[in-house]
């Protein structure tokens, strides 16, 4: 298992523009490290599946889960 930290590796969703097939509004995701996506304005988000998809940024907010939460949600 996986060790996992109080982070900002999380984000919530605020909105699904053009995306309400795949993204869900106050949910949280779980995101991945990508300068150039990041460079972009983008964000890697890692969905239900375990695949990971490029979004826009201003469809997130960070969020920080105690380690508590996130070693209960698996990740």
């Amino acid at each position: 298992m996986k060790s996992v930290r109080a982070t900002s590796d999380y984000v919530i969703c605020v909105k699904n523009d053009d995306y309400p097939a795949s993204l869900e509004v106050r949910k949280v995701y779980r995101t991945i490290d990508d300068t150039k996506a990041a460079s972009l304005n983008h964000v890697r988000v890692v969905d239900e599946s375990g695949e990971d998809y490029l979004y826009p940024k201003d469809l997130f907010a960070p969020i920080k889960l105690p380690l508590a939460v996130a070693s209960s949600l698996g990740w």
